[in-house]
């Protein structure tokens, strides 16, 4: 099966869900134009705070469609943009990635993953129990995030459902993913 983009969203305003378009512009080294989270500095509004002329390593949040499908046999409906992710994608298992792997999204964009999205409180404000339900616990006891990888942007360009999405991992020894 080829990887591909299922759908692409953004939202101007802060907030978890963003909104479906036809196309996105990601912008080397800022985002997804016209997104509250474009930047080369932190945009996610705790982090600011704390100090705003950090990197801003979580310019586009990829989120695995797999993911619904697994959420809806737990009872939540979800649909791509709901848990505020940029590019939802098929095909891929985002999550098993290492750090430093370049995601080809289209003829022309290209993303590289910094870690694990951390699910938010703000996944209950949609549906209540959501947020728990994007975390497992494994055999060992670690806590597995399932809301997906966040990403900058390498390579500008436009990315819309449809696209092929390709993968180029980094050089070994490869780097497991953490929340970011």
């Amino acid at each position: 099966m080829t990887a591909e983009v299922v759908a692409v969203s953004a939202k101007a305003k802060h907030g978890v869900n963003k909104t479906n378009r036809p196309v996105i512009r990601l912008l080397a080294g800022e985002g997804v134009e016209g997104d509250a989270h474009c930047g080369a500095t932190v945009k996610h509004r705790s982090r600011w705070r704390r100090d705003p002329t950090q990197p801003n390593i979580r310019q586009v949040h990829l989120l695995h469609a797999e993911l619904f499908e697994e959420l809806a046999a737990k009872g939540f409906p979800v649909t791509p943009g709901l848990m505020g992710e940029n590019v939802t994608i098929r095909g891929i298992d985002l999550l098993k990635l290492p750090k430093g792997a370049i995601l080809r999204l289209g003829d022309e964009a290209a993303v590289q993953v910094t870690g694990l999205r951390n699910p938010c409180y703000q996944l209950d404000q949609l549906q209540q129990g959501l947020m728990a339900a994007c975390l497992e616990k494994a055999a060992n006891g670690d806590l597995i995030r399932k809301a997906g990888v966040m990403s900058v942007v390498l390579a500008g360009g436009q990315v819309r459902a449809g696209d092929v999405v390709a993968v180029q991992l980094p050089a070994a020894p490869h780097e497991a993913l953490e929340p970011v």
